[in-house]
């Protein structure tokens, strides 16, 4: 599963590490991160967007 993901991000221009380092944390949503990138974002900025709160900013 995590070989598909990568693909899939790296298919869509994430960097093989980035889409690597995406595709083991499950709180990234694979389907976001693709949609965002589909409408223009570039994948960096995907990523910052779409990048999980610490629990130190949840409060």
């Amino acid at each position: 599963m995590t070989t598909w993901r990568r693909n899939q991000l790296a298919a869509a221009g994430f960097t093989l590490p980035e889409a690597g380092r995406l595709a083991r944390d499950p709180r990234y949503d694979l389907h976001a991160l693709l949609e965002l990138v589909d409408r223009g974002c570039p994948p960096d900025l995907a990523v910052r967007i779409l990048a999980p709160l610490d629990e130190s900013d949840a409060a």
